[in-house]
């Protein structure tokens, strides 16, 4: 009778475990993962989620007193994105942005396969090895010791490209004072910074490819540049789509950091972009709801162009969700 009881009483009570949902078991399953991930995860929700709701600083008329949740609500509500619009220079800073953005896109994405393409097929591993670390050993360099390179090498008086072309008997060239080169010296140092370190993501591709598919197109008789384009640039395909998209969503913002250090009065007409009139005419005049407002206009721009070309991507390729 005992043996009996002790057997119903087992079946009456679940086993350890059984009443936690599925999802319960499989997080617990994976718990070091999810702790590896969890300053990660972290710092995105105290820097870059909590902080949002200081978005309606855009529709506040801001003051230091009364603070961020006392301070009156503008009137009429868009007063900052309306006083964004009719600036006289709202045209041209636009216009400014979207060029230098697509500029960096357009001759920025290619440099980098390029490079990534020839480390791939260099057999020398050593002269590969130096090559590669010389290449993104700029990316560590600030924009102020890189202006002050540009200095030296494009400067109208003391630049070392300059005194060249005055000795081949030419009038020497405002590279950095002129709006016909202002743009050019903006994207060719944009690229030489970041084209060794941008090669490293695709190269990291080309090793995830079968070394069988090479194998085979060699067996079938096809040369370096055949499987080159039939190969690898079809196995890295997903992540070039995957990058464009991050780049588009960040159209907006054509480089600050850059920009604010290399620019000047002369050149204002073909580089001055959304941040840095921003950054003149709202935080230096302490119009921090104009600031805010113009945040928060590039953020919708930046999030529609990312879900749009998540969605054609979706036709030829992958997309990122």
């Amino acid at each position: 009778m005992g043996g009996n009881a002790e057997m119903a009483q087992q079946k009456a009570w679940p086993k350890k475990g059984a009443a936690l949902p599925g999802w319960v078991r499989e997080l617990w399953k994976s718990k070091s993962l999810y702790i590896m991930i969890l300053p990660g995860l972290l710092y995105y929700l105290i820097f870059k989620y909590m902080p949002m709701y200081g978005v309606i600083i855009s529709f506040k008329d801001y003051n230091f007193g009364e603070g961020l949740l006392a301070s009156p609500w503008a009137d009429p509500w868009y007063k900052h994105f309306l006083q964004f619009m009719e600036s006289p220079y709202f045209t041209q800073i636009i216009g400014n942005t979207l060029i230098i953005s697509v500029y960096k896109i357009v001759f920025g994405m290619v440099p980098p396969i390029i490079l990534a393409l020839l480390f791939n097929e260099c057999r020398l591993r050593r002269f590969r090895n130096l090559i590669q670390t010389l290449s993104y050993m700029p990316h560590f360099l600030s924009w102020v010791i890189i202006y002050g390179m540009s200095v030296a090498f494009l400067s109208q008086t003391q630049g070392i490209i300059n005194r060249w072309i005055v000795e081949a008997g030419h009038q020497t060239v405002p590279f950095l004072n002129s709006t016909e080169w202002f743009r050019t010296v903006l994207i060719g140092t944009d690229i030489w910074k970041d084209l060794g370190w941008g090669a490293i993501v695709y190269m990291a591709a080309m090793g995830a490819i079968d070394p069988t598919l090479y194998e085979a197109a060699r067996v079938d008789g096809a040369g370096r540049f055949r499987m080159i384009w039939f190969i690898t640039l079809p196995g890295i395909r997903s992540v070039i789509v995957m990058l464009l998209i991050l780049k588009l969503g960040h159209i907006m913002d054509a480089g600050f950091e850059q920009i604010f250090i290399m620019y000047n009065v002369n050149v204002y007409a073909v580089s001055d972009i959304i941040d840095t009139w921003v950054f003149r005419t709202g935080l230096e005049q302490m119009n921090f709801g104009l600031a805010g407002a113009v945040g928060l206009f590039k953020s919708l721009i930046g999030l529609v162009l990312v879900v749009g070309s998540n969605q054609l991507a979706k036709r030829w390729e992958e997309g990122i969700w």
